[in-house]
């Protein structure tokens, strides 16, 4: 799905230099956006997801009351080169004084991601975020699941208002049951066109973790809008002998599924808007401060968080299931899909054993007004392990400043995406309209 952009010209209409603006741009940027006709600025729009200036004119400064009529982002575009040309500077600063505000890439690859973007806004609207629960919060660890926001009426209803997200809830209970129908036979045949690393497996584990992917899968076929999944593998845990992890990672290698842990829908979406726009490699996982201290070393059942070289307030321990999280294996530098760690899920399940390459990282998350996205850039050390805890391999990520992390955090679940994205993630806001704070 491409973004439709509606070309737009200023008095005295078009011209040659609006012609030859708006075929370069065609060629950089078609593979990303659909061109509609060029329509006059203030005469009726069609339906689309932005609107495109190839070319400003003096005549900007005498037209504010029709750039401030458009309800659509407005992107400036003026120079060969996909970028907004430096002498518009003037002319964008001006409409930003009087309210208007306008998107211009400096580079392409800032272009690209804010058509894309587009693209993705124009497919949410028509997508499906299914999660599988029953009793959210009545199951395993009730004190703590009870607490979240992702399962409130109020926040599906604000991804729809929003995004244009439905969000559809069917029984977690009859998928583990579908999983288990699957035969023995079927499972393996699976298996041997996909196999993966594994440790510690038995054949019958193996079997339960393809057998959920292949349930997943079908009812993926049925609905072809649903491009997101999350089940609530922890709380519920006790409707199915497996996780749903392996099945994860296939889905996403397959169709770029994007998957949400214990059906958490904010992590989901929060996820699709990265993954989508920037096609940066991102997961999710729990946070452990440094700063945090006991509060956070007896939920992993360890006794003192790893040593750093200096600043430990600056640091967190980055761990889901025992590892550091569920990671597409094309994502990573080591994966291995391992028993389960966690207690509460069935002792045949299975959880993935991953590392993203060290080195830069972007840590992201919606908050729940869905009008924010806080961002912290680090750097992701290393690794430490802790036998017999419920963090056998998690990740160590350093932040600029761990005292204001900790107080502009959104959930315990955060995004991890691999490299800086700060910038990049402040035009993906531009566009859906969402404020970016770094911490």
């Amino acid at each position: 799905m491409k973004a439709r952009l509606v070309p737009l010209y200023l008095d005295p209409g078009r011209d040659d230099e609006f012609d030859r603006q708006l075929a370069a741009i065609h060629e950089l940027l078609g593979e990303y956006a659909e061109f509609l006709a060029p329509v006059a600025l203030g005469q009726p729009l069609p339906e689309a997801e932005g609107v495109i200036f190839p070319q400003v004119l003096g005549e900007a400064y005498r037209q504010v009351p029709a750039f401030q009529a458009i309800r659509l982002p407005i992107l400036l575009i003026t120079s060969e080169f996909g970028t907004l040309s430096m002498w518009d500077w003037e002319i964008a600063e001006y409409l930003r004084a009087h309210g208007v505000a306008t998107i211009g890439p400096y580079t392409l690859p800032q272009a690209q991601i804010v058509c894309r973007a587009l693209a993705v806004q124009r497919e949410l609207r028509e997508t499906t975020f299914l999660v599988y629960q029953d009793d959210p919060g009545e199951g395993h660890q009730a004190s703590i699941f009870k607490r979240f926001y992702w399962w409130e009426d109020e926040c599906s209803q604000r991804l729809h208002d929003k995004f244009g997200v439905k969000v559809v809830k069917r029984s977690f209970r009859e998928l583990g049951a579908a999983a288990q129908a699957i035969s023995d036979a079927d499972a393996d045949q699976a298996w041997a066109e996909r196999q993966l690393p594994t440790d510690g497996l038995s054949p019958r584990a193996i079997r339960s973790a393809v057998k959920m992917y292949l349930a997943l899968r079908r009812d993926l076929d049925a609905d072809p809008s649903i491009r997101a999944v999350g089940i609530n593998c922890l709380n519920e845990s006790r409707f199915s002998d497996t996780t749903p992890c392996l099945a994860w990672n296939l889905l996403y290698q397959e169709r770029q599924l994007i998957w949400g842990c214990e059906a958490d829908t904010m992590s989901m979406l929060t996820k699709y808007l990265l993954n989508k726009s920037l096609g940066a490699p991102v997961m999710m996982t729990n946070l452990y401060p440094f700063l945090l201290g006991q509060a956070a070393l007896k939920h992993e059942r360890i006794a003192s968080f790893p040593e750093v070289d200096a600043d430990p307030e600056h640091h967190v321990l980055v761990a889901h299931c025992g590892y550091m999280g569920v990671i597409p294996h094309t994502f990573c530098t080591d994966w291995t899909l391992r028993k389960k760690v966690l207690a509460i899920v069935d002792d045949n399940a299975s959880a993935i054993d991953a590392r993203l390459p060290v080195g830069d990282v972007t840590l992201a998350k919606l908050h729940p007004a869905l009008d924010k996205l806080t961002v912290a850039q680090g750097q992701l050390t290393g690794y430490a392990q802790f036998t017999g805890s419920d963090c056998l391999n998690g990740g160590i990520i350093k932040v600029r400043d761990g005292h204001a992390f900790l107080n502009a955090l959104a959930s315990h679940h955060y995004l991890v995406l691999v490299g800086h994205h700060l910038v990049d993630i402040q035009f993906l806001g531009r566009v859906f309209g969402l404020s970016i704070e770094e911490i």
